[in-house]
C-alpha cells in the first residue's frame, strides 16, 4: 500500500434493523464497530417497508461513530465494501429520487404477481434462467407489483436498486450492485452472471432502469464531496461492490470455497454452499445464486424455525428453566430419542418444504419419554431440517460436504453441535469472526485495494478456527436410521397440516 500509516478497511452493513460499520486493519482484526437503527413501517397487512433516506441518516452516522472509536480519520480507510439486506425495491426518478417507501424482503403482498411471472414465462423455464421459483420475497415480484397498483409511481421509474445500493448512490453518486444481490433479484441470467433480457423482456421491465453490475471486490466508484463531508471519509475513496448479506457473511466465516459450507442456527436457520458453477435444484426448492467470490455461486437453504424452535420450547414448556439446563438434561438420552421425533415447523417452512401452512409435531410419545427426551428431540428435529437443505445441495451436484463451518446462537451448545455435526455427517468448526455480513464485505474491500490478492488468500489470514467436532460415530448410525422416517413424516402429514 506504500503508505507509513496503518491502512484499514470499513465495511458497511445495511440491514433491516439498523447499520453497521466495522473497520478491520491488513490482517483483518476487527478495529471498531458502530451501529445505528433503523425504523420499519408495517402500512398495511403483509407490507413492510422503509424509508431508504432511514439507511442513509444511519450509515452516516455509524460511518463517523466508527472513526471516531478507532480514533484514525477518513483518510487511513484505503476502500469500503457493502452489504446489507437482499431483495428490498428502490425505484428513483431521473434526477435520483426516491419515487416511493422500499419495499422490503420480508413483505409479502406479491404472490399474484409471482404467479403472474410463471404464467408468462413457464415456471420450469424461469428456474432454469434465474435457479429459483417466484417468491414474494424477491424483487421482481415487486417491480410489478408498483407496475399495476402504482401507474403514476412506475411512469416516473428510471433506477432499480436495492438497499445497499441506494447507500452506494449516496456515496458515489454511481448506479450499481453487485452481481450476489443482483442473482437475488431473479432477474438474473444466473450462468451468465448478469441481467436476463428474456425474464426483463416478458415482465415488460425497462432494461435500462436496470444498474451496471460488478464482482464482489470490484471498485464501484469513490467517495464524492458530499458523503465526505457527512461521513468523514476521504474524498476519492474507492467503495467496493460487496455483496448481499447471506453471500458477505459466507466470506465472513470463510465458506468461499467448494465443500466449505456455512450453517448458521439462529432464530432461523440458513445453509450456504458455495458451488463452482451455476448448478440449479431442478425444481427451485434451494436459492441458487451468484456469490460475492468472483467466478463461485452459491446455493442456499432456508428453515424458518431453528433456534427459534428451541426458544419456543423453553418459554412454552419450561419456562422456568435456562437453556443450559434443559440441554445438561438432554445429555443423557441416546441418539434418536427412542422413535421420538419433532417436526421444526412452527412458522411454516421454505427449505425443502415451501409451505406456509406447515405445522410443528412431536410424534412417538411413549410413557418412557421425558422432558429431557424432548428437548433432546427438538436438537434432532432441528438438526434433521437442516440436513434436507444438505441433502438437496448434494443431490443437485456440489458432491462431498467436507467442512461445516457453523455460527448464531443455537451452535454454543456444544451437545447441539455434536448432533449436528453426526446427522450432517461432516467435520463441524466454529471460527473466530463473529461480526458477519459487515466483516465479509471489510474483506472485499481489502481484496480490491490489494490488501490481499484473492478473497480465499484474505479469508485464510483472517478467518481462523477455534473449535472442531467430528461425527461421532454411534450418532451417525442412529441418525441414518432416523432421518428417513423424519423425511416421510411432512409428506404423510400435509393435507392435515391444510386442514388444520
Amino acid at each position: 500500500m506504500g503508505r507509513m500509516s496503518k491502512a484499514y478497511f470499513l465495511g458497511l452493513d445495511i440491514s433491516t434493523t439498523g447499520s453497521k460499520a466495522l473497520l478491520v486493519d491488513e490482517n483483518g482484526v476487527v478495529v471498531a464497530t458502530a451501529s445505528s437503527p433503523h425504523t420499519l413501517q408495517n402500512p398495511r397487512p403483509l407490507w413492510s417497508e422503509q424509508n431508504p433516506s432511514e439507511w442513509w441518516r444511519a450509515a452516516s452516522t455509524s460511518i463517523r461513530s466508527v472513526l471516531e472509536k478507532a480514533s484514525i480519520g477518513g483518510e487511513q480507510v484505503e476502500a469500503v465494501g457493502l452489504t446489507g439486506q437482499m431483495h428490498g425495491l428502490v425505484i428513483l426518478d431521473a434526477r435520483g429520487n426516491v419515487l416511493r417507501p422500499a419495499i422490503l424482503w420480508n413483505d409479502q403482498r406479491t404472490q399474484s404477481q409471482c404467479d403472474e411471472i410463471h404464467q408468462r414465462i413457464g415456471k420450469d423455464r424461469f428456474i432454469q434462467i434465474t435457479g429459483n421459483v417466484a417468491l414474494t420475497g424477491f424483487t421482481a415480484p415487486k417491480i410489478l407489483w408498483v407496475k399495476e397498483n402504482e401507474p403514476d409511481v412506475y411512469a416516473k421509474s428510471k433506477h432499480i436498486l436495492l438497499p445497499k445500493d441506494y447507500v452506494r448512490y449516496k456515496l458515489t453518486g454511481e448506479y450499481g450492485m453487485d452481481k450476489a444481490d443482483g442473482a437475488g433479484t431473479v432477474l438474473f441470467d444466473l450462468k451468465s452472471r448478469n441481467w436476463s433480457h428474456e425474464v426483463l423482456d416478458a415482465l415488460d421491465i425497462n432494461a435500462s432502469w436496470m444498474p451496471p453490475t460488478f464482482e464482489g471486490p470490484e471498485f464501484t466508484g469513490c467517495v464524492n464531496e458530499e458523503a465526505a463531508s457527512l461521513t468523514g471519509l476521504k474524498v476519492g475513496t474507492p467503495v467496493a461492490a460487496g455483496g448481499g448479506d447471506q453471500a458477505a457473511g459466507a466470506v465472513g466465516v470463510g465458506a468461499v470455497e467448494p465443500g466449505v459450507v456455512a450453517l448458521t442456527v439462529g432464530t432461523s436457520g440458513v445453509v450456504f454452499a458455495t458451488t463452482p458453477s451455476a448448478l440449479i435444484e431442478s425444481e427451485g426448492r434451494l436459492h441458487a445464486f451468484c456469490h460475492a467470490v468472483p467466478g463461485m455461486w452459491h446455493f442456499m437453504g432456508v428453515m424458518l424455525s431453528a433456534a427459534g424452535s428451541l426458544q419456543w420450547y423453553r418459554d412454552t414448556l419450561a419456562s422456568n428453566m435456562s437453556f443450559d439446563e434443559l440441554l445438561k438434561e438432554a445429555e443423557s438420552i441416546p441418539a434418536g430419542c427412542e422413535g421420538l421425533q419433532f417436526l421444526p415447523y412452527l412458522s411454516g417452512e421454505r427449505t425443502p418444504h415451501p409451505d406456509p401452512l406447515a405445522r410443528g409435531a412431536f410424534i412417538g410419545l411413549t410413557l418412557r419419554h421425558s422432558r429431557a427426551s424432548m428437548t433432546r428431540a427438538v436438537l434432532e428435529g432441528v438438526s434433521f431440517g437442516l440436513k434436507d437443505s444438505f441433502t438437496l445441495i448434494q443431490n443437485a451436484g456440489l458432491g462431498k460436504i467436507v467442512q461445516v463451518r457453523a455460527s448464531g446462537g443455537g451452535t454454543k451448545s456444544a451437545l447441539w453441535r455434536q448432533i449436528l455435526a453426526s446427522a450432517l455427517e461432516a467435520e463441524l468448526v466454529t471460527v473466530n469472526t463473529t461480526e458477519g455480513a459487515a466483516y465479509g464485505a471489510a474483506l472485499l474491500a481489502g481484496v480490491g485495494a490489494g490488501a490481499w490478492s484473492d478473497v480465499v488468500t484474505a479469508c485464510n489470514v483472517a478467518v481462523k478456527l477455534t473449535g472442531s467436532i467430528m461425527p461421532d460415530p454411534a450418532q451417525v448410525e442412529a441418525y441414518r436410521k432416523a432421518y428417513p422416517l423424519y423425511q416421510e413424516l411432512y409428506p404423510a402429514l400435509k393435507s392435515k397440516f391444510a386442514k388444520m
